[in-house]
């Protein structure tokens, strides 16, 4: 029998569900799938194969899920990383807002093809991905040979675009890029937060998601302590009162951050099957203080709940390192509490395994098993820093970075061989990114160069800032807080 693909005399980690891992294994792959994963024989080496790959000295391991992230402002990596947080927050919504009103397409485009190719180069074969205009993304990473989840952010608290108009737009990126390119790109429903949002946009997204009942619901959720006090406002005790109330409180909701939840809060995500991802870099190089409550993850896991990790904003704390989120998770954890939160293998499992079942495809990836896709990618651990060989989860989350993935696999098609990537033009994609920032220098008083990041002024920041919206918004967090501090 002809294969498609044969690694033989790999390192396999399986992520299974006995975490089986083979000192020397052979993966057999055909019409995209895995068929076996089993101890190398000999004679493997000579399997009849369109490719057969010596897996001596390689990690072979299921691809890693990047569950939650934004990749429109890809090219304008370092340009926040000197900020204060509130002069970061400023600058960043004054460019999404132009983004909202059509403007820096350039810069979004050559963003999502940089993004992808480094998402690829580093390991990262799936993302879930909440943009303002998603579609160059769909294009990009379906053409790419990756998977992806996008859809358009929503909200009519954050800036000024009519409602009617951001619900087409959704309704329009569902009907042309849901379930395409093989599969690999679906279309999500994404309410941007618990506190940017009315309750009126909050119904008319559940009346979206009854529309498309396949669909996730991806927002961010309990990561601000304006959340209640939001939801409140909107005629509920808490935020996941009001998401139950509305019925979305289920398991097609993938909430990122969840970082003020409670025990009560816990206890009903679990009843309902909802995932939370977690995204500590982002935290951590944006903490707004060291008594910050960090999100609850050993008691999310221990309840049952999945919990996928995620870059979130790469261009805000500069690093395209999903290995990098598990050991920021542990270092993080251990630091608001004591060490051992987590197991190696535990990391690994939410960078793999975990994260698909968050975005309901743990059937489909995650493990290298029998009847699964082959996403699979190929980590060279002959090197100094591997050596000795001890604890391979611990060395694939304290250890490994982009540059150790040596070959990629998704749906069973080659991506990446060598460290060279297939499916993208990675000059030109270069070229592309750096024609774009020149522009956005010439457009605006931006000015982006190896010495650093200078801004526009704060007057030119706050012209190009929404008004309506924000103006609602502010206003009525004051008003609940005035309400919740008034004598009964």
């Amino acid at each position: 029998m002809s294969h498609d693909i044969v690694i033989h005399d790999a390192y396999i980690l399986t992520v299974n569900d006995k975490n089986q891992l083979y000192e020397r294994g052979t993966l057999l792959i055909e019409n995209g799938r895995i068929t076996e994963v089993r101890t190398t024989r000999e004679g493997d080496q000579h399997i009849s194969a369109d490719h057969v790959i010596n897996g001596d000295g390689m990690v072979a391991m299921p691809g890693l899920i990047n569950a939650h992230t934004h990749l429109e402002m890809t090219p304008l990596i370092g340009a926040f990383s000197d900020f204060d947080l509130m002069e970061m927050m400023g600058h960043m919504t004054a460019l999404i807002n132009r983004l909202e009103d059509g403007k820096y397409e350039y810069l979004a485009e050559a963003g999502y093809e940089l993004a992808a190719l480094n998402f690829l180069a580093g390991g990262v074969t799936t993302v879930n991905s909440q943009d303002v205009h998603p579609s160059a993304a769909a294009k990009t990473f379906g053409e790419a040979g990756l998977r992806g989840f996008f859809g358009p952010m929503i909200s009519d608290l954050f800036w000024d675009v009519p409602v009617d108009e951001q619900f087409a737009r959704a309704r329009k990126f569902i009907g042309e890029y849901h379930d395409t390119y093989d599969g690999r790109i679906r279309a999500t429903i994404n309410p941007h937060d618990d506190w940017s949002c009315t309750r009126e946009l909050w119904d008319r997204t559940a009346d979206l998601a009854a529309e498309f009942p396949d669909l996730l619901v991806h927002t961010h959720l309990l990561e601000l302590e304006e959340s209640n006090v939001m939801a409140r406002s909107n005629g509920a005790k808490d935020s996941l009162d009001l998401l139950d109330d509305i019925g979305l409180l289920n398991d097609r909701l993938v909430a990122a951050h969840f970082r003020l939840a409670d025990d009560d809060d816990i206890r009903r995500t679990a009843d309902t099957g909802a995932s939370v991802v977690h995204c500590p870099s982002v935290f951590c190089y944006w903490n707004p203080g060291g008594d910050m409550q960090w999100t609850p993850v050993p008691e999310l896991r221990a309840a049952g709940v999945d919990v996928g990790l995620g870059i979130d904003d790469h261009y805000w704390h500069d690093s395209y390192n999903l290995f990098g989120e598990a050991r920021q998770a542990r270092l993080a954890a251990n630091l608001k509490r004591s060490a051992g939160q987590f197991t190696s293998m535990e990391l690994v499992r939410m960078l793999t395994i975990e994260g698909a079942r968050t975005l309901g495809i743990g059937d489909k990836i995650g493990s290298l098993e029998p009847d699964k896709h082959a996403d699979v990618i190929l980590l060279d651990v002959e090197k100094p820093k591997f050596t000795p060989l001890t604890n391979l989860p611990a060395h694939i989350v304290n250890n490994a970075t982009p540059s150790d993935v040596e070959t990629v696999i998704v749906d069973g098609e080659i991506v990446m061989r060598d460290s060279n990537v297939r499916t993208m033009d990675s000059e030109g994609v270069r070229e592309a990114v750096k024609t774009s920032i020149n522009r956005l220098n010439k457009e605006t008083s931006w000015n982006l160069d190896i010495g650093g990041s200078n801004p526009p002024s704060e007057l030119e920041t706050t012209r190009n800032l929404p008004k309506r919206g924000p103006v609602q918004l502010l206003g009525r967090l004051a008003f609940q807080k005035l309400k919740d501090n008034s004598p009964l």
